[in-house]
């Protein structure tokens, strides 16, 4: 018996036939490392550089990825290193890793992230144009605080922590995101790594560094280790700076110790901590380096207040050393990684 079909049927039959299969989704763009900026000046090469520029032009990171729901757009180069700019501020920070880290395009689980960027330091821990490899991120910002002429005057300070009647009352409670113990094993591969690399020095920073006093203040150059405390809050000063020092040993138990301060830390922190309980990145694969681009207060015989007017992005007394130490440290680690993937793809060093 002969079957007749529907020419409608017939019709789709035809069509299905001859009509190319449909496209498979792209593959994610598997990446090694993440560098991640926080400012630039201007453009992304060719002018007066931020912490961007030196990475995109020295690494030909030529490979522009728009991310329309982050602050700047990514780059890559064929090695599978991305450099991504977060903008100032840690909310800036937070909302740009956070729309990297769930972009579809990439595939961050095996991606190890320096966060490498310029800070103020302490000029009793660490000198003008050196690198600090983090063990401890603290944020400096959620607190309680009483105008400077209401403190009581048995009270250092007028910032308290949250939920405290008294500062540092013990023991510490820090909130979820307050304090960020990193894998403190890498850390300490990256500082053994990089310990010996050269730093610039100049009778201009030797000049700025006698004007301060400091148990470390009179130190060439150097990579150490320390910690960090993170806010957007830029203070400055003698006082803010005991202040941080005291903060940072309470909320780490006295494991951390205060060298630099800087901006936008605990938000990358924040969302690559969210990422990584969404299985989107490692957390056991996160470096921190800051380097000293001026100091954290004001030099012998001038008050905070005329210090803190002399200090802005590009005319800190070490800003073009500072940007020079944390791509010249940081690019060795980078390199390290890069040439060597196959070492360290699969197992994270420190990782417990």
């Amino acid at each position: 018996m002969i079957r007749k079909f529907h020419p409608l049927f017939l019709l789709v039959l035809f069509v299905s036939a001859i009509a190319p299969p449909a496209l498979a989704a792209p593959r994610p763009i598997p990446v090694k490392v993440v560098v991640v900026a926080m400012f630039e000046q201007g453009e992304d090469t060719g002018d007066a550089p931020g912490e961007l520029q030196y990475w995109v032009e020295r690494d030909h990171l030529d490979r522009v990825y728009p991310l329309a729901a982050g602050y700047h757009a990514v780059r890559m180069n064929g090695r599978g290193e991305m450099v991504a700019l977060t903008g100032q501020g840690t909310a800036h920070a937070a909302s740009t890793i956070m729309a990297l880290g769930l972009d579809p395009r990439f595939d961050l689980r095996h991606a190890y992230w320096l966060i490498a960027g310029i800070a103020g330091g302490s000029p009793e821990r660490i000198s003008l144009g050196s690198a600090a490899w983090a063990r401890w991120v603290v944020d400096g910002d959620l607190g309680y605080e009483i105008d400077a002429r209401e403190i009581p005057q048995d009270w250092s300070t007028g910032y308290l922590p949250l939920r405290k009647a008294r500062p540092f009352e013990p023991p510490a409670a820090p909130l979820d995101g307050q304090v960020y113990a990193l894998n403190a094993g890498l850390a300490e591969w990256a500082f053994h790594l990089t310990k010996d690399t050269p730093l610039a020095d100049s009778d201009k920073l030797k000049q700025i560094r006698a004007e301060f006093d400091g148990a470390a203040a009179q130190r060439p150059p150097l990579v150490t280790m320390g910690d960090e405390i993170s806010s957007s809050t830029y203070w400055h000063g003698k006082l803010f700076d005991a202040w941080a020092a005291e903060w940072v040993n309470y909320f780490t138990g006295g494991q951390g110790q205060f060298f630099t301060t800087a901006m936008e830390d605990t938000g990358t922190l924040l969302s690559l901590k969210g990422l990584a309980g969404a299985g989107r990145v490692d957390w056991n694969r996160i470096l921190v380096l800051r380097t000293v681009s001026n100091f954290d207060q004001q030099p012998r015989g001038m008050s905070a207040a005329d210090s803190l007017a002399r200090q802005r992005i590009g005319t800190y007394s070490a800003y073009l050393p500072s940007l020079e130490a944390a791509y010249t440290v940081g690019h060795t680690v980078v390199d390290e990684l890069l040439t060597h993937w196959p070492k360290y793809a699969n197992a994270t060093i420190g990782a417990q």
